[in-house]
């Protein structure tokens, strides 16, 4: 069998939840199939794995409109495949126009939904009505369709009722439980000033709306002053998002002279030295299908204080991996909280609650790898995965 994975990000060029996904699955799939890795970006020496750069007639036009342009050179290449895999809306139309072309099953694996993250409106502009209906093209048209969570699944058919449920499949997201795990260095703290002893809340996500960064932020404001706070956080969406989290960051480093912010990307063995060192994880998100972040730092042995939403519940365990902030949201796609105050104070209780108790946050995060390793492991998902795709193909035959 032999499936192409189409994807905007994979290595080196990975800066989200996505790209770490397709790069893992592809690891352990190819033992079992040809996989042939179809990506944007620059040349990659991987063999098995192509690149494709904007073609030069796009070249500074809208960002959705040169990206549906990619997708049309890398569907002219998926001849001879038995299925194409597309990941994200970036993807989704290379996948869709490769079966319509080739007579081929596509199957797409739902990291987000552009309905649920109106936001991107404020990024793409115009383009975000073009990302929408390159997505909702590829959902209705898709042989299957593969939600990272049960609660992601829930959203795909809430967006798009016209896709049939019996086609749309739960397999979580995973973690490489190796790769992942507790690190006792020290050196990447040290050279940014973080104090490795300190109790200490760590975020890692883009600069989006939907990651809920400044809520994070205003709680900060209540937290005893002798908490560190560790912001790994860079790629903003927008100059105002942006604006707004320098802000916030650069009033809390006046008043607590402890919050530290990292931009840059780090590899792998940085940040496992600053999860590993930490209290406890928050993942104040609006928006998360799954949350592989809390995977990361569960692995590393850490707690996670998390909102209750998308797929985070069938991640983090309430009350024995981390605490779960309940999160009333409005139902006009943004996530918003419907009352923020009331989100931001139960944010910070629950954050003082793992502070304060460490030995209770250490048995949490011995608790948290356990749960890592046992429920989602990428051999597991790797199977499931393969399950789809041969029910996908049998069905066509």
């Amino acid at each position: 069998m032999r499936v192409d994975l189409l994807t905007k990000e994979y290595p080196p060029e990975v800066y989200g939840g996505a790209g770490v996904h397709v790069a893992e699955l592809t690891r352990v799939l190819r033992p079992h199939i040809d996989v042939q890795v179809r990506a944007f970006g620059a040349e990659r020496d991987e063999e098995r794995t192509s690149s494709y750069s904007t073609p030069a007639e796009l070249e500074g036009t809208n960002a959705a409109l040169s990206t549906m342009g990619t997708d049309l050179l890398i569907a002219a290449d998926c001849a001879g495949a038995d299925l194409v895999h597309s990941h994200t809306w970036y993807a989704n139309f290379a996948g869709h126009m490769a079966s319509l072309l080739h007579g081929i099953p596509h199957v797409l694996s739902a990291h987000s939904l552009e309905p649920l993250r109106p936001w991107k409106a404020e990024q793409l502009g115009g383009g975000y009505r073009v990302s929408s209906f390159a997505e909702r093209t590829a959902y209705e048209g898709a042989a299957g369709v593969i939600a990272v969570s049960a609660g992601m699944r829930a959203d795909i058919l809430r967006a798009y009722p016209s896709v049939d449920p019996t086609k749309v499949h739960v397999v979580h997201n995973g973690i490489d439980i190796e790769q992942w795990s507790p690190n006792p260095e020290t050196s990447a703290l040290t050279a940014r000033g973080i104090d490795p002893e300190a109790p200490t809340i760590v975020f890692v996500g883009r600069i989006t709306r939907q990651k809920g960064l400044p809520y994070f932020l205003r709680a900060v404001r209540d937290l005893p002053a002798d908490y560190q706070v560790v912001l790994c956080a860079g790629a903003p969406d927008t100059p105002e998002i942006a604006h707004e989290v320098d802000t916030l960051v650069g009033e809390l480093a006046a008043e607590r002279g402890n919050v530290h912010l990292i931009t840059e990307m780090l590899p792998r063995h940085e940040l496992t030295q600053i999860l590993s060192h930490a209290t406890t994880f928050v993942c104040p998100s609006v928006y998360e299908p799954l949350g592989i972040v809390n995977l990361e730092a569960m692995a590393c042995g850490i707690p996670v204080v998390a909102s209750a939403t998308g797929g985070i519940p069938e991640v983090v365990a309430d009350g024995e991996t981390g605490y779960l902030v309940q999160l009333e949201q409005l139902t006009d796609g943004t996530g918003t909280p419907v009352d923020p105050d009331r989100y931001v104070a139960d944010l910070t209780a629950a954050l003082v609650r793992m502070v304060s108790d460490p030995q209770r946050a250490k048995e949490m995060g011995e608790a948290s790898r356990r749960r890592a390793a046992e429920h989602f492991s990428w051999t597991s998902i790797a199977e499931r995965t393969l399950e789809v795709y041969r029910r996908v193909i049998a069905q066509g035959t």
